[in-house]
């Protein structure tokens, strides 16, 4: 895993991004599990637009990232805003917590291990007026989960999408709220008015203790708030409100995500209202049932896990699957 920090502009940090991954001998466009076809980059001129009106900076940081890597803009645009919008996508398992003592967000990530040596821990200190924040992807300049300075945290999870239209993708979402948001509302409010391109669950959680789960596509959302007495909300690789079923491509290998779900339910609904930040570390790792259990002769895997600690301001990260490695605090951040 890559571990950068970026200051300046945001020109500044994708040049320096693709300049780095190069003089390591890795060429994005080289790496992508897809062939770059006529649909993406049409896809991805359509979008633009969008991009322009509502996420300028990441244009400049994708015009700074192609320099360094010494190829075009639109190549990379087709890469980066196809993501998640057509297959393939991690799959990944999300929860989050705040029952009082303890307010977190916690994230497995799966991908690919073939492509692991590529994934990235960042910290974006860039100028221009965006909050500054921590987060990992295995997207490059998109995020997947992350935290602000302000204490607010988000992860994704990707879903096979049953219709698509040019407009924002998930890691890049996620990315414009940890920019942008303080608060678990003001990144609701952000979703309502932006464009959306791909089918995802984005759990949400804050330094207030507020937590939420969205699971929205190109033509729906619904949010969904813990109940009292269940202060948790959990997704993995599908939809489970009535109205976003179909919403989903049926299928599609989620890579059990209806397994993964079921053992945060279970887990969660037991207890989250005494769950501390070592019970949710046991949660990812496994212990509570399959979550990360991936057969790696399948080429999948965990490729890291993370807990936001929303509390205490601390993030812990396993670089792999967190039933093999420990997880690390990470002394480096800025909320």
């Amino acid at each position: 895993m890559y571990h950068v920090t970026y200051r300046g502009t945001h020109r500044e940090a994708g040049l320096r991004w693709g300049r780095r991954l190069a003089s390591h001998g890795n060429l994005i466009l080289q790496n992508v599990p897809f062939p770059i076809t006529q649909a993406r980059l049409q896809f991805a001129q359509q979008c633009v637009p969008i991009y322009r009106q509502f996420f300028p900076a990441v244009l400049q940081e994708i015009d700074g990232l192609a320099e360094g890597q010494g190829c075009a803009p639109q190549a990379l645009q087709a890469v980066l805003f196809s993501m998640y919008a057509m297959p393939p996508a991690c799959r990944c398992s999300c929860f989050a917590v705040s029952n009082g003592a303890q307010a977190f967000l916690a994230r497995n990530s799966d991908f690919l291990l073939a492509l692991r040596h590529l994934n990235m821990n960042v910290i974006y200190r860039l100028d221009g007026g965006g909050f500054h924040f921590t987060g990992n992807t295995t997207a490059f300049i998109e995020i997947e989960d992350g935290v602000n300075e302000h204490g607010f945290a988000a992860g994704l999870t990707a879903v096979a999408p049953s219709h698509i239209r040019p407009g924002l993708n998930a890691g890049m979402l996620l990315r414009l709220m940890l920019e942008t948001c303080r608060t678990v509302d003001e990144a609701l409010t952000l979703l309502h008015s932006v464009p959306v391109a791909s089918a995802q669950t984005l759990t949400l959680a804050d330094a207030g203790g507020a937590i939420a789960l969205v699971e929205c596509s190109c033509r729906r959302m619904e949010i969904l708030r813990p109940a009292p007495h269940q202060p948790f909300v959990c997704a993995a690789n599908a939809f489970h409100t009535p109205a976003m079923r179909a919403e989903r491509l049926e299928g599609v290998d989620d890579w059990a995500a209806a397994p993964r779900y079921r053992t945060m339910l279970r887990a969660l609904g037991a207890k989250a209202a005494g769950m501390d930040i070592p019970g949710a570390m046991a949660l990812l790792a496994g212990k509570e049932g399959f979550l990360c259990q991936y057969d790696r002769h399948s080429g999948h895997g965990t490729v890291w896990a993370v807990l936001y600690d929303l509390k205490r301001r601390a993030v812990w990260r396993a670089e792999g699957s967190p039933a093999q490695r420990r997880f690390v605090q990470d002394v480096r951040h800025i909320f």
